[in-house]
């Protein structure tokens, strides 16, 4: 008998990366979620975990050898920046920034993704929500960008694969941004099925034509509310996702899809993220025992974010 309790990973280390004074992608995003979940009650319901740093093994099932050599490197060469009285920070494209806590930040964030992974296949949790930052989709197999270093989801895709030996797997992304480095990295895969909606155009301007026959993309134009994007959903994840039947799911949990989101135009609002929750729970609960797990990604007005994550944990949890 499976375990029907949620887990809830994140880690300190994931709060004390941040990019620099106004970015949108900053430590306090964790912590309107946490005072979500204390004030709604809901925190005291779930089963709280710390993530392990991810071992350079499972991260190179996504990212090539090299890249995260320099990563790493980086990391080493900031170190040594601050110690001589240099900026604090090194730049690796316009929006995204490293400072001396950001590889061990991307490794518990990988890392939560694993462990998490590890507990539902183990049946020691029904399913698992990752609080964790950086976030991951835009991360590709070589390169960082869009905020996102370590591709989180796409790791734990492939460690439940290689590791656990699943045969299928689904990768689910609702960040109103397309997960480019999720597609990058499993386009072409027949174990895996990665389906999403996204805002287009809109950063990073790609998505329109699918880079392989496992990807199913929806992109949308701005301004298109819940309805339309739960018709979409019906019409067009739900026949392939229950044609592949996943052994598990993983979500790309981006909330800034939401009506007061100012990195987007999309229309969505908590009573739409508990609708696709629901939605993938149901193909969970028909193929792969329930098995979910459900990584941070995008959100960025802070209440919006707290509300949508409590709203989406709370159905993962069958608290709703």
């Amino acid at each position: 008998m499976r375990a029907h309790q949620t887990g809830y990973f994140s880690h300190p280390d994931c709060r004390r990366h941040e990019m620099g004074a106004g970015h949108p992608e900053c430590p306090q995003r964790l912590d309107a979620i946490d005072d979500r979940l204390l004030a709604s009650g809901l925190a005291t319901m779930l089963v709280h975990r710390e993530s392990p740093l991810a071992a350079r093994a499972d991260l190179e099932r996504a990212h090539a050898s090299l890249y995260l050599a320099d990563l790493q490197a980086q990391a080493l060469e900031l170190e040594a920046q601050i110690q001589a009285g240099g900026p604090d920070h090194i730049h690796l494209d316009a929006d995204t920034a490293m400072n001396r806590h950001t590889w061990a930040a991307a490794q518990r964030a990988a890392g939560a993704a694993i462990a998490a992974t590890d507990a539902v296949m183990a049946g020691e949790l029904a399913n698992a929500f990752c609080a964790v930052r950086p976030p991951g989709h835009h991360a590709c197999r070589d390169r960082a960008m869009g905020f996102c270093f370590i591709n989180n989801v796409a790791v734990a895709a492939r460690h439940a694969l290689d590791h656990h030996g699943l045969q299928r797997v689904a990768v689910v992304d609702f960040d109103v941004h397309h997960g480019n480095g999720t597609e990058d990295i499993l386009a072409g895969d027949p174990r895996v099925l990665m389906v999403g909606f996204f805002q287009h155009p809109l950063y990073p301007f790609s998505g329109e034509i699918p880079r392989g026959d496992n990807i199913v993309n929806l992109p949308v134009p701005a301004y298109t509310r819940g309805p339309q994007i739960r018709d979409l959903i019906e019409r067009e994840w739900m026949p392939r996702l229950d044609a592949f039947r996943p052994e598990m799911i993983f979500i790309s949990a981006g909330f800034d899809a939401h009506r007061d989101d100012d990195l987007g135009q999309l229309g969505l609002l908590e009573a739409d993220y508990v609708w696709i929750t629901r939605r993938l729970k149901d193909v969970a609960q028909r193929h792969a025992s329930g098995r979910i797990v459900s990584c941070l990604e995008g959100g960025y007005h802070l209440d919006a974010l707290g509300r949508s994550v409590e709203a989406h944990v709370r159905e993962l949890a069958d608290l709703s």
